[in-house]
Protein backbone atom coordinates (compact mmCIF):
# COMPACT_ATOMS: atom_id res chain seq x y z
CA UNK A 1 0.00 0.00 0.00
CA UNK A 2 1.29 3.34 -1.08
CA UNK A 3 1.60 6.11 1.78
CA UNK A 4 0.85 9.81 1.30
CA UNK A 5 4.14 11.86 2.05
CA UNK A 6 2.99 13.38 5.48
CA UNK A 7 4.10 17.20 3.75
CA UNK A 8 1.35 16.28 1.14
CA UNK A 9 -1.03 14.95 3.89
CA UNK A 10 -0.81 17.94 5.70
CA UNK A 11 -1.35 20.29 2.56
CA UNK A 12 -4.41 18.58 1.99
CA UNK A 13 -5.75 18.87 5.24
CA UNK A 14 -4.98 22.52 5.42
CA UNK A 15 -6.69 22.85 1.58
CA UNK A 16 -9.58 21.88 3.11
CA UNK A 17 -9.68 23.85 6.57
CA UNK A 18 -9.25 26.93 4.14
CA UNK A 19 -11.99 25.67 2.10
CA UNK A 20 -14.67 25.03 4.56
CA UNK A 21 -14.36 28.69 6.01
CA UNK A 22 -16.52 29.46 3.07
CA UNK A 23 -19.47 27.79 4.63
CA UNK A 24 -19.65 31.23 6.71
CA UNK A 25 -20.69 32.72 3.83
CA UNK A 26 -23.71 30.66 3.13
CA UNK A 27 -26.61 32.51 4.52
CA UNK A 28 -29.90 30.89 5.46
CA UNK A 29 -33.56 32.15 5.52
CA UNK A 30 -34.28 32.05 9.40
CA UNK A 31 -32.95 34.86 11.48
CA UNK A 32 -30.91 34.61 14.80
CA UNK A 33 -33.19 34.37 17.78
CA UNK A 34 -32.85 38.10 18.67
CA UNK A 35 -34.06 39.02 15.00
CA UNK A 36 -30.70 40.90 14.42
CA UNK A 37 -29.66 39.39 11.18
CA UNK A 38 -30.08 35.90 9.19
CA UNK A 39 -28.16 32.91 10.65
CA UNK A 40 -25.05 31.48 8.45
CA UNK A 41 -24.39 27.67 7.99
CA UNK A 42 -21.20 26.90 9.79
CA UNK A 43 -23.48 29.21 13.37
CA UNK A 44 -26.26 26.69 12.56
CA UNK A 45 -23.84 23.09 12.00
CA UNK A 46 -22.61 24.49 15.74
CA UNK A 47 -25.86 25.29 16.66
CA UNK A 48 -27.65 21.71 16.13
CA UNK A 49 -24.32 20.06 16.88
CA UNK A 50 -24.89 22.01 21.13
CA UNK A 51 -28.19 20.47 20.56
CA UNK A 52 -27.54 17.05 19.82
CA UNK A 53 -25.66 17.35 23.28
CA UNK A 54 -28.23 19.33 25.14
CA UNK A 55 -30.97 17.25 23.39
CA UNK A 56 -29.43 13.47 23.85
CA UNK A 57 -31.71 12.05 26.55
CA UNK A 58 -34.29 12.37 23.64
CA UNK A 59 -32.32 10.05 21.35
CA UNK A 60 -33.82 6.87 20.68
CA UNK A 61 -31.95 4.56 23.17
CA UNK A 62 -28.48 3.55 22.05
CA UNK A 63 -28.03 6.58 19.58
CA UNK A 64 -24.35 7.17 19.72
CA UNK A 65 -24.65 10.56 20.53
CA UNK A 66 -20.73 11.64 18.89
CA UNK A 67 -21.94 10.25 15.95
CA UNK A 68 -24.65 12.78 15.87
CA UNK A 69 -22.39 15.37 16.53
CA UNK A 70 -20.01 14.52 14.15
CA UNK A 71 -22.82 14.18 11.28
CA UNK A 72 -24.31 17.35 12.02
CA UNK A 73 -20.89 18.96 11.50
CA UNK A 74 -20.43 17.91 8.34
CA UNK A 75 -23.96 17.86 7.30
CA UNK A 76 -24.14 21.54 5.20
CA UNK A 77 -20.44 21.09 4.13
CA UNK A 78 -22.31 20.53 0.62
CA UNK A 79 -23.89 24.15 0.52
CA UNK A 80 -20.49 25.81 0.48
CA UNK A 81 -21.42 25.34 -3.69
CA UNK A 82 -24.92 23.89 -4.00
CA UNK A 83 -25.80 26.87 -1.44
CA UNK A 84 -28.52 26.48 0.85
CA UNK A 85 -32.24 24.99 -0.28
CA UNK A 86 -35.27 26.47 1.22
CA UNK A 87 -37.35 23.94 2.49
CA UNK A 88 -40.28 24.99 1.37
CA UNK A 89 -39.55 25.66 -2.42
CA UNK A 90 -40.23 22.39 -4.52
CA UNK A 91 -37.93 23.37 -7.07
CA UNK A 92 -35.27 23.90 -5.50
CA UNK A 93 -35.68 20.83 -3.63
CA UNK A 94 -36.31 18.63 -6.54
CA UNK A 95 -32.83 19.63 -7.82
CA UNK A 96 -30.92 19.54 -4.55
CA UNK A 97 -29.70 16.29 -4.76
CA UNK A 98 -27.90 16.07 -8.05
CA UNK A 99 -26.27 19.75 -6.92
CA UNK A 100 -25.08 18.54 -2.97
CA UNK A 101 -23.90 15.22 -4.88
CA UNK A 102 -22.07 16.74 -6.91
CA UNK A 103 -20.50 19.61 -4.50
CA UNK A 104 -20.01 16.46 -1.93
CA UNK A 105 -17.46 14.95 -5.06
CA UNK A 106 -15.26 17.59 -4.88
CA UNK A 107 -15.32 18.95 -1.67
CA UNK A 108 -14.57 15.61 0.25
CA UNK A 109 -12.03 14.88 -2.10
CA UNK A 110 -10.11 17.80 -0.88
CA UNK A 111 -9.06 15.78 1.84
CA UNK A 112 -6.73 12.83 2.12
CA UNK A 113 -8.61 9.90 1.22
CA UNK A 114 -8.97 8.06 4.26
CA UNK A 115 -10.47 11.14 6.21
CA UNK A 116 -12.25 12.07 3.19
CA UNK A 117 -13.91 8.38 2.91
CA UNK A 118 -14.64 8.62 6.43
CA UNK A 119 -16.61 12.68 6.41
CA UNK A 120 -18.15 11.26 3.14
CA UNK A 121 -19.71 8.22 4.98
CA UNK A 122 -21.14 10.35 7.64
CA UNK A 123 -22.41 13.18 4.96
CA UNK A 124 -23.72 9.47 2.97
CA UNK A 125 -25.52 8.40 6.51
CA UNK A 126 -26.96 12.02 7.16
CA UNK A 127 -28.55 11.91 3.86
CA UNK A 128 -29.84 8.59 3.76
CA UNK A 129 -31.46 8.27 7.47
CA UNK A 130 -31.44 5.30 7.61
CA UNK A 131 -30.05 4.93 11.06
CA UNK A 132 -31.25 6.17 14.65
CA UNK A 133 -28.06 8.89 14.71
CA UNK A 134 -28.98 10.19 10.95
CA UNK A 135 -32.89 10.49 12.05
CA UNK A 136 -32.37 12.07 15.44
CA UNK A 137 -29.76 14.36 13.84
CA UNK A 138 -32.05 15.40 10.91
CA UNK A 139 -34.79 15.94 13.37
CA UNK A 140 -32.49 18.39 15.03
CA UNK A 141 -31.97 20.22 11.13
CA UNK A 142 -35.56 20.61 10.98
CA UNK A 143 -36.14 21.42 14.64
CA UNK A 144 -33.89 24.33 15.04
CA UNK A 145 -35.17 26.93 12.38
CA UNK A 146 -38.71 25.75 13.81
CA UNK A 147 -37.77 27.26 17.12
CA UNK A 148 -35.91 29.91 15.59
CA UNK A 149 -39.03 31.31 13.90
CA UNK A 150 -41.24 30.91 16.48
CA UNK A 151 -38.90 32.85 19.22
CA UNK A 152 -38.69 35.56 16.28
CA UNK A 153 -42.65 36.22 16.00
CA UNK A 154 -42.63 33.96 12.96
CA UNK A 155 -39.32 35.31 11.88
CA UNK A 156 -39.36 34.50 8.21
CA UNK A 157 -42.00 32.56 7.86
CA UNK A 158 -44.45 35.68 6.77
CA UNK A 159 -42.25 36.90 4.30
CA UNK A 160 -41.81 33.27 2.33
CA UNK A 161 -45.84 33.46 2.32
CA UNK A 162 -45.09 29.94 4.36
CA UNK A 163 -47.96 27.79 6.39
CA UNK A 164 -49.02 25.83 9.59
CA UNK A 165 -49.62 22.93 6.89
CA UNK A 166 -45.94 23.23 5.37
CA UNK A 167 -44.52 23.47 8.59
CA UNK A 168 -46.16 20.23 9.68
CA UNK A 169 -44.45 18.36 7.18
CA UNK A 170 -41.26 19.04 8.37
CA UNK A 171 -42.48 17.75 11.95
CA UNK A 172 -42.93 14.09 10.44
CA UNK A 173 -38.81 14.35 9.95
CA UNK A 174 -38.52 15.37 13.91
CA UNK A 175 -41.25 12.88 14.92
CA UNK A 176 -39.04 10.45 13.15
CA UNK A 177 -36.04 11.48 14.61
CA UNK A 178 -37.51 12.11 17.62
CA UNK A 179 -40.96 11.34 19.31
CA UNK A 180 -40.52 13.70 22.22
CA UNK A 181 -39.19 16.37 20.01
CA UNK A 182 -41.71 15.78 17.69
CA UNK A 183 -44.05 16.33 19.99
CA UNK A 184 -43.08 19.82 21.34
CA UNK A 185 -42.78 20.84 18.28
CA UNK A 186 -46.49 20.00 17.28
CA UNK A 187 -47.40 22.46 20.15
CA UNK A 188 -44.92 24.55 18.83
CA UNK A 189 -46.27 25.04 15.22
CA UNK A 190 -50.15 25.07 16.91
CA UNK A 191 -48.51 28.18 19.58
CA UNK A 192 -47.20 30.22 16.10
CA UNK A 193 -50.80 29.87 14.61
CA UNK A 194 -52.31 30.63 18.11
CA UNK A 195 -50.41 34.18 18.34
CA UNK A 196 -50.50 34.79 14.49
CA UNK A 197 -47.32 33.92 13.64
CA UNK A 198 -48.41 31.21 11.37
CA UNK A 199 -51.32 31.09 9.08
CA UNK A 200 -53.39 27.92 9.12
Amino acid sequence: MTTVPEKDRLHAQITFAVEIDKLKRIIRRNLLMDGSRRENDAEHSWYVSMLAMVFAEHAPPGTDIQRVVAMLMVHDLVEIDAGDTFVHDAVAVAAQAEAERAAADRIFALLPADQAAGLRQLWEEFEARETPEARFARALDRFAPLLANHNTQGGTWPLFKVTADQVMRNVRLIEEGSPSLGAYAIDLVRRSVSMGYLPE
